[in-house]
């Protein structure tokens, strides 16, 4: 069974440092929370986590489909709620690629494999609340 294991250090106010195989991750507060803005909020962190998951699948399948873009971005809009605990309540996943004379049918086939079949990410927010995505292509 494969594991991972961290640790996170408290750093003081509400700093706190994460050692991720040689890469350190703070998180922190705004000044107005109490923080020193040291770092980002941790609830953005798992947004970046599921569109670094599904960004590393989508350009690795594109890759092995010879797809060249210019540019490709993943965004997500998340929905919070107002009450605590504070939680995300849905979120849509928006893959944006730039390029000339782009193959539609490869591009949305890429992150639709990352999107329901390889980014675990996405699969564990999938298990809590409702995940869509979208494809928007820009031929230059």
């Amino acid at each position: 069974m494969n594991k991972h294991s961290i640790t996170t250090v408290w750093k003081g106010k509400n700093t706190f440092a994460t050692d991720i195989d040689g890469h350190s991750v703070v998180v922190d507060t705004t000044k107005e929370g109490g923080g020193d803005d040291n770092g980002p909020r941790p609830k953005q962190l798992m947004l970046a986590a599921a569109t670094g998951c599904t960004g590393l699948d989508a350009v690795s399948i594109l890759r092995k489909m010879r797809v060249d873009y210019k540019n490709f971005n993943v965004k997500i809009d998340a929905e919070l709620t107002e009450e605590h605990p504070i939680t995300y309540t849905s979120m849509n996943i928006i893959y944006e690629f730039e390029g000339e004379d782009l193959p539609k049918e490869k591009i949305e086939k890429a992150c639709k494999l990352s999107f329901e079949k390889y980014c675990g990410v996405i699969a564990l927010f999938k298990k809590a609340i409702p995940v869509t995505y979208e494809v928007i292509i820009n031929n230059l």
